[in-house]
């Protein structure tokens, strides 16, 4: 069977690196402009530059999303941006508009073009329409089933010889169909197609009805607002045989905008299940317990299938509330090993005394209990760090690695 990619996203270089660390093929991320995650940190050019080659180093590659839709006054500015990225060398570029497509092929030839899911590709003909047009790669719509994938696949082997096939298989769920959605840019003048969505999905409504002309009134006497827009996150890491089989080329991770945290568990969690089935489907089916714990230990919304099982019913949205569920609280990374100290940029409050959990890649985590805080720049010692962003030197009795993600049970 093909290895299928696990592609992981990053909003900025630290991630990036965690991303890669934590057991990554392929890493995506935005620049600073015309990608559809305004709100991340995104990468400036010396960034990116230092992201692409620190990837390629670790056998990584790395794609660019240049994926807004355009307007008029955007297209100067987009072909500027498109002949940095010709110079900074990317794996791939990640496009929606149509117009910017035929930008990137003129401007970056040498660069291979994958097709967003912001494109709604959801039949075999979408597929082979970019193909025919020069798209190495089609991000399918997320509302095609396991079946549809299928068929798919055995449609553009006979005719699209060489285009891959790129999946949502864990994240966030757009309520919108493959997130071209109007209700941001409606609701607050924020335009999600341009990168800027405030996610009003995951608001709270009233649902109400007209009983006559200009008059409104709550459907229920009591009823105080629902959450009707409000997706569960999608998990496919208990159906990795079916993935595969369906002949789906690289299996993506949604969360740009997510912590570190986040980064490495996602990451380490589907590198081992992916390692486990292909080495041994048994082994796999042994595991999957254990991949449930792992990807638990990040902030997610409940899971569901999506569409890959058939349409979702009601059971797929959460309608009374709009918060994560949050089993761990990431506390740091290790940024460098200071003889027998971690340099973290501390993130959430702990304390010495407190008993944490060192996260490793390859699932090696090790408990600890924190020895000794001290401020990185003075030297001063501390008995907890009550304000983010500082820069601490960590005691503990275990000895972390570069890269280890330090966090805490709920």
């Amino acid at each position: 069977m093909k290895r299928p990619e696990l592609l992981i996203p990053a909003g900025n270089l630290e991630t990036l690196k965690t991303a890669v660390i934590y057991g990554a093929d392929a890493v995506y991320i935005g620049g600073e402009a015309f990608s559809l995650r305004a709100k991340a940190d995104n990468f400036g050019r010396e960034d990116m530059t230092e992201a692409i080659a620190f990837a390629h180093e670790h056998g990584v590659k790395v794609y660019v999303t240049v994926n807004i839709f355009a307007h008029n006054r955007d297209i100067g500015e987009v072909e500027k941006y498109l002949s940095e990225l010709r110079d900074i060398r990317p794996d791939a570029l990640i496009i929606a508009d149509p117009g910017i497509f035929m930008l990137a092929k003129k401007i970056c030839p040498d660069i291979d073009i994958h097709i967003s899911t912001q494109i709604n590709s959801t039949n075999y003909l979408d597929f082979k329409f970019w193909y025919d047009l020069g798209a190495k790669r089609v991000v399918n719509a997320r509302e095609l089933s396991i079946g549809e994938l299928s068929e798919i696949r055995k449609k553009i082997d006979a005719e699209c010889p060489g285009l891959e096939i790129e999946s949502f298989v864990h994240g966030a769920m757009c309520i919108s169909y493959s997130g071209r959605c109007l209700l941001s840019s409606f609701m607050t003048g924020r335009s999600a197609n341009m990168g800027a969505c405030t996610h009003p999905c995951r608001w709270k409504y009233a649902l109400m009805e007209e009983k006559r002309p200009g008059e409104y009134y709550p459907v229920a006497e009591n009823d105080r607002g629902t959450y009707i827009f409000n997706s569960k996150d999608l998990c496919m890491i208990e159906h990795i045989p079916e993935l595969i089989k369906a002949g789906i080329d690289s299996f993506k991770i949604e969360g740009r905008m997510k912590t570190q945290l986040y980064t490495a568990v996602t990451a380490r969690a589907y590198r081992k299940a992916i390692d486990d089935y292909l080495t041994d489907p048994k082994l796999y089916e042994s595991n999957k317990g254990l991949y449930m714990e792992e990807i638990s230990k990040c902030t997610y919304r409940e899971f569901t299938t999506g569409f890959y099982f058939g349409k979702p019913d009601e059971n797929a949205q959460i309608y009374d509330s709009n918060t994560y569920v949050r089993n761990y609280v990431f506390l740091g990374y290790v940024h460098e090993m200071r003889e027998n100290e971690a340099l973290i940029e501390q993130k959430n409050k702990f304390s010495v005394g407190d008993h944490i959990e060192i996260l490793k890649p390859g699932i090696r985590d090790e408990r600890a209990e924190v020895i000794s805080i001290r401020d990185a720049e003075t030297g001063e010692m501390m008995d907890s760090c009550p304000h983010p962003k500082e820069m601490l030197l960590i005691g503990l009795d275990k000895k972390p690695e570069v890269y280890d993600i330090l966090a805490v049970k709920a």
